[in-house]
């Protein structure tokens, strides 16, 4: 049986920025799981469809989201991108020991135990 996800790549670039702007194509694609040319491709995507924005600063870029652009799909399309980025990152720990993170003087988080309510 073939590997599959529910979200996609763009879905998973996009996370990855939003949660880290500063981050690079090579580190959006080590986080991922893509390669970097895939990666550019993505973020030229999202930033062509108006969902990311890229400003220069100094040697590098910082990305920022537009947070109320709808979600692509049909059925989703009164569903702003934020909510589903809020939905993701609210569950998700940051990336431990990460360039990143240590540019930005960000500490990884400990790990958190879900528990469902009945």
């Amino acid at each position: 049986m073939s590997e599959w996800m529910f979200l996609t790549n763009h879905a998973m670039v996009l996370s990855f920025l939003a949660r880290y702007p500063h981050g690079t194509a090579l580190e959006v694609a080590q986080a991922v799981g893509i390669r970097e040319r895939t990666a550019r491709k993505i973020i030229a995507d999202l930033e062509t469809a108006g969902y990311l924005t890229k400003k220069r600063e100094g040697r590098g870029s910082a990305h920022s989201v537009n947070l109320n652009l709808p979600l692509r799909h049909h059925a989703y399309r009164y569903v702003p991108v934020g909510h589903l980025l809020q939905a993701l990152h609210s569950h998700m720990p940051k990336l431990p020991r990460s360039p990143i993170l240590e540019r930005e003087g960000l500490k990884p988080l400990p790990p958190r135990r879900h528990s469902i309510a009945r």
